[in-house]
């Protein structure tokens, strides 16, 4: 994440501006009870305040633990450097932090003018499913002939859909040379062999006349990569 304000040299340093603001808002400030870095009331409001230097899991894990004890639990954290930097690099940080109702403070230094940001408090979250993101995941599913990466893989190229469906097209070219859009599809490469071959997003096909493509030289070196699929397609031979 984007480097917090160098000022901020430790946890200490979070305390007395949350608690000058939590003052202001009319709270009794306390340190260091129960184990919390702060808590406060007004009330019968009762608001507990976690105080790191770095968002971490460590601390979520403890700011959840808070919540035994009251449901308005918030992480304090040095203001970044960079905020818009840090808004991207943090999204899913925070996104994690709303689905938990924890709430965020950003903590810059006494002498600033605002030393405290609440940029979210800890509301209950809406755990809505994105209709899209539904859809594409189960249609992403359904287009995969059969599984051919291994979970957890990071530094190899993913067989997606769309890398399965170039895969068999471009085996298709190199069985039985040169096709049009058309005569590929008849050989079930699918509703997008068109896009596919025009995008050419990989470099492995070429056109050599008016509607007709060919494999390129990197599309017969690049299906190397791909043995499991390759083998998986000349099980099911392309036939004219």
């Amino acid at each position: 994440m984007a480097k917090a304000q160098t000022h901020i040299s430790a946890e200490t340093d979070l305390y007395r501006p949350v608690h000058d603001y939590l003052v202001d808002q009319g709270y009794t400030v306390r340190s260091e009870v129960k184990n919390c870095d702060i808590a406060a009331i007004r009330g019968d409001d009762l608001i507990i305040i976690e105080l790191k230097r770095t968002l971490s899991l460590a601390l979520i894990a403890q700011a959840v633990r808070r919540q035994e004890i009251t449901n308005s639990v918030y992480v304090a954290v040095p203001r970044p450097h960079n905020r818009k930097r840090w808004d991207g690099q943090s999204r899913d940080v925070r996104a994690l932090l709303r689905r938990l109702e924890i709430g965020l403070i950003l903590v810059g230094s006494k002498r600033c003018k605002r030393p405290v940001d609440i940029v979210f408090h800890p509301l209950p979250a809406e755990r809505r499913k994105r209709k899209h993101k539904h859809t594409a995941v189960i249609q992403e599913i359904e287009r995969r002939s059969a599984d051919f990466n291994e979970g957890g893989s990071c530094r190899r190229k993913l067989v997606t859909a769309y890398r399965e469906n170039a895969v068999q097209i471009a085996c298709c070219l190199a069985e039985l040379g040169q096709q049009s859009p058309k005569q590929l599809r008849t050989l079930g490469t699918g509703e997008k062999t068109l896009s596919i071959l025009y995008r050419n997003v990989y470099g492995w096909f070429q056109r050599v006349d008016k509607g007709i493509y060919a494999i390129s030289p990197k599309g017969i070196q690049d299906l190397a990569q791909y043995p499991e699929l390759v083998n998986y397609y000349k099980k099911q031979p392309c036939q004219e």
